[in-house]
């Protein structure tokens, strides 16, 4: 019985990722999950509780957002004991090669940059949560200004989700295909150089 429950809860969390990827929110909804997902609709109410609380369930399952340990290269601790500029270098371009595997989660922040609603808004608390939590875990207690750090890290996050985004329709972006994995190389080197000069410069401080 618990078998055929998680069965069945992926079934509706996938169908949650392919009816966002293809048409955004404006036209998601319980029924039309249970229509993709070929459930009865009480079950996801039943699993899942409403709306807010089965996209929230989609969003922290590890197919839409990375997870801290993925992020992390699979050893947080180890991560934790290089120098910070070293440590935001190494999770932004995890976070990078993370999200570029992750397709449908492409579309799904494709179609947010121009739709806002309540669903929206409990993908983005999820993405929220997900970046303080590894503020708390590699930045607390670090000598360095947290405002300072967090536009540094916000600008660069803002930029690989952009590109990263960009790179479903569009090869290059200026002088760079960012559809290539030589590409994406330079974009990661351009971070490193990025996190060096900006946050390791205050660390040598």
């Amino acid at each position: 019985m618990a078998r055929n429950r998680k069965a069945t809860e992926q079934k509706i969390l996938k169908a949650v990722g392919s009816l966002l990827a293809r048409g955004g929110f404006r036209t998601f909804g319980i029924n039309a999950v249970a229509r993709q997902a070929r459930v009865d609709k009480v079950l996801i109410y039943r699993y899942f509780g409403g709306m807010p609380d089965l996209l929230r369930a989609y969003a922290e399952a590890g197919t839409y957002w990375p997870t801290i340990d993925e992020v992390a290269g699979g050893d947080p601790e180890r991560l934790r004991g290089n120098p910070l500029h070293e440590t935001v270098a190494t999770l932004l371009c995890n976070f990078a090669r993370a999200i570029r595997r992750r397709p449908v989660t492409l579309e799904i922040l494709a179609w947010e940059s121009i739709e806002r609603n309540e669903l929206a808004k409990v993908l983005e608390k999820v993405r929220e949560d997900f970046s303080k939590n590894l503020s708390r875990l590699f930045v607390a207690g670090q000598d360095v200004t947290e405002g300072e750090l967090a536009a540094v890290v916000s600008l660069l996050t803002a930029g690989i989700n952009y590109l990263a985004v960009r790179s479903r329709k569009v090869g290059r972006y200026g002088d760079v295909n960012i559809r290539s994995e030589e590409g994406w190389q330079r974009l990661e080197a351009a971070i490193l150089m990025i996190c060096e000069r900006c946050i390791g410069s205050r660390e040598a401080a």
